[in-house]
């Protein structure tokens, strides 16, 4: 945690919904579960970490997609439809770049020395280190 209790968070989802939730100004995780959202606060900055381009495909794309700060207090729901009711927070969007993860392992305190890396991945929503969060934002040249 940093200053004032802000907190910096992986957020992880195939790259085809990062870039919806970018384009719409929000961001959902773990098939829309209400519950890791609630965890986030506004301010707190969140970074989007995508295994693939598309969710369930089989094409490594291992990057980070999408850097933001989540900008109110207020998980919501939305209808999209054949009985899908995910929940979402609204985010601030950064401009930055699609960077691999690869060239940063050994330099993030989340990933250094470990062979198994994404493994926590699978949980779907991280606390990061400020460390890892100014890594991956610097890297992303985030402006």
């Amino acid at each position: 945690m940093s200053e004032r209790g802000r907190k910096y968070w992986l957020a992880i989802a195939s790259a085809d919904h990062v870039q919806r939730g970018r384009a719409e100004g929000f961001m959902q995780v773990c098939h829309g579960k209400s519950a890791p959202l609630r965890r986030l606060k506004s301010g707190d900055g969140v970074i989007y970490y995508s295994p693939a381009m598309i969710m369930g495909g089989k094409d490594r794309l291992q990057s980070f997609t999408a850097q933001g700060v989540i900008s109110n207090h207020a998980v919501y729901q939305v209808d999209m439809g054949q009985g899908f009711l995910p929940y979402r927070r609204d985010v601030q969007w950064n401009d930055t770049m699609i960077i691999s993860i690869c060239p940063l392992l050994d330099r993030l305190e989340l990933t250094r020395g470990k062979t198994n890396w994404a493994y926590p991945f699978r949980f779907g929503l991280l606390e990061l280190s400020e460390h890892d969060f100014k890594l991956i934002a610097e890297a992303m040249a985030v402006t």
